[in-house]
């Protein structure tokens, strides 16, 4: 079929004003200042904060778990539901402050004072916290947790939250999000990249790395050289960047030995009026590699007169 003389001059009119316009646009990039680049993003929404922006985007490409495609963010998100925190017990960042806030506050002073470089009492891989018990049931979980939470509330700090309980996973549960890929996956398949399994939470400075799928030789994983790389890049990416490892009890498997190995502190929960001290010394042998460890007496009950330990709050808010 033939094209009419005047609508051939309509498209070959429309032509010409798209390659003119093509042209323009291929002089304005070659413009545009250093640095300034337009990125097409199709898997995260951008963040308000180019901050957080930025720490997302390097997330989503640590070497050791392999190598991304360039230029993509590819970690989740995970939406808490603060009201169910609230219910168990947990700390809200933002919120009014209460006794477990308050206690969390001065543990966290200690183990920060270790793990930041601007402190003279900082420690090799101060930064990369082991959290464990001597048996199941002490709190571990819980402690891990509101200790992740209250270092997000920091200004100046971020917190990657990690599920190393590979055996029993509680983390997700405690908050109430669900993910199916996590650390696990990253050290038994190269092809499996850590961006894919993080998860950034609607709590500020708060992602989450779930423990993945079960595996029989976790213990063996985990003393892996893989392993071993992909701690050592957390470790180094960011100075602001405190790293939580929630790990599986001492006296109920081997993987906290492991680990002990290669991270720089301790927080050992024990629980009040429960853990022998002869259970607690022989736990505290087996991962007495990692030389800066915190104790935590948990779950022990107030005795005393009216005045208890964050009641000052509670006094101020009357």
């Amino acid at each position: 079929m033939g094209v009419e003389e005047p609508t051939k001059d309509l498209i070959e009119r429309a032509a010409e004003r798209l390659r003119n316009q093509a042209a323009a646009d291929a002089v304005e990039r070659r413009q545009k200042p250093s640095g300034e680049t337009d990125v097409i993003d199709q898997d995260v929404v951008a963040e308000p904060d180019a901050r957080d922006a930025e720490k997302t985007a390097a997330e989503a490409s640590p070497q050791p778990a392999g190598t991304p495609a360039a230029g993509k963010r590819r970690s989740r998100s995970a939406n808490i539901d603060l009201n169910y925190l609230r219910r168990g017990g947990f700390i809200v960042p933002d919120d009014a402050p209460t006794r477990v806030a308050e206690e969390f506050r001065i543990v966290k002073r200690q183990i920060l004072r270790r793990a930041l470089a601007s402190s003279p009492d900082r420690v090799e891989n101060g930064n990369m916290i082991l959290v464990t018990s001597t048996q199941p049931g002490e709190g571990k979980t819980f402690c891990a947790l509101n200790l992740a939470l209250s270092v997000a509330s920091e200004r100046d700090l971020t917190v990657l939250l990690v599920d190393a309980d590979v055996a029993r996973p509680q983390l997700l549960s405690a908050m109430g999000v669900e993910a199916d890929r996590g650390l696990i996956d990253v050290i038994v398949d190269d092809r499996v990249d850590i961006a894919d399994c993080l998860l950034r939470t609607n709590i500020e400075n708060l992602t989450v790395l779930p423990a993945g799928r079960p595996h029989p030789g976790s213990t063996e994983l985990l003393a892996s050289e893989r392993t071993g790389r992909l701690i050592k890049e957390l470790s180094e990416r960011y100075e602001d960047r405190i790293v939580i490892f929630d790990s599986s009890p001492v006296l109920a498997s081997s993987a906290p030995g492991v680990l002990a190995q290669r991270l720089g502190q301790i927080m050992f929960v024990v629980e009040a009026d429960r853990t022998r001290e002869s259970q607690l010394m022989e736990a505290l042998t087996l991962v007495s590699e990692c030389r800066h460890i915190n104790l935590v007496l948990n779950k022990s009950r107030f005795m005393g007169g009216k005045v208890r330990f964050g009641s000052y709050y509670e006094y101020y808010q009357s």
